[in-house]
């Protein structure tokens, strides 16, 4: 039975209070996985290790870290069979459907805010004759995201691509109800 396991810093971590819950198949209602009962604990390292790459991350020329994004979209796509079925099994939903809207759906988020990043633009705005106000667009920090079970890898990738494709590192959260996907696509990252 596969034991997924928290991404932190690069690495894969198992829970700091060692706990694990059941990750049930919801079409057959047996429990195929365990997941990280993850804590205070876990989410302080999570946070530390992303507050950590923050700088490295937001000082990362822009053409870089889109090509880090479009680089983890080819590997959806290279694993959408593989991402498919885990999500259809972790959410009990068609085959067809995670084939055809949820797994190529997360691997356009990942292209659209990749691509994205590339075509900034600021704005400027006359206050009278006195001044110029102006927008910068800046990477602010650690970015924490928590997604739904619906749509697992497709609303993941949706919160978690424009905070990366702007230079913040990230904490995400999936839905403890369909896990596997995120687990995977960290293995991906």
């Amino acid at each position: 039975m596969e034991e997924i396991k928290n991404y932190i810093g690069g690495e894969l971590l198992a829970p700091v209070s060692g706990k694990l819950l059941d990750n049930y198949d919801p079409a057959v209602g047996k429990v195929y996985s365990k997941i990280p009962d993850s804590d205070a604990n876990d989410v302080e390292l999570a946070v530390s290790a992303a507050t950590r790459a923050f700088p490295g991350w937001a000082a990362m020329p822009v053409d870089r870290r889109s090509a880090v994004l479009q680089r983890i979209a080819d590997l959806v796509d290279r694993d959408h069979e593989k991402l498919a079925r885990a999500e259809s099994i972790d959410n009990g939903k068609p085959l067809k459907l995670a084939r055809s809207v949820d797994i190529p759906r997360a691997s356009a988020n990942m292209r659209f805010y990749a691509t994205g990043a590339i075509h900034v633009s600021s704005e400027a705005h006359l206050t009278g004759t006195e001044a110029v106000n102006y927008t910068l667009r800046n990477p602010v920090g650690v970015a924490g995201c928590i997604s739904p079970w619906n749509l697992p890898l497709y609303l993941f990738t949706w919160k978690i691509a424009p905070a990366l494709a702007a230079g913040c590192t990230v904490v995400a959260k999936p839905s403890e109800l369909t896990p596997m996907t995120a687990y995977m696509f960290s293995k991906l990252c």
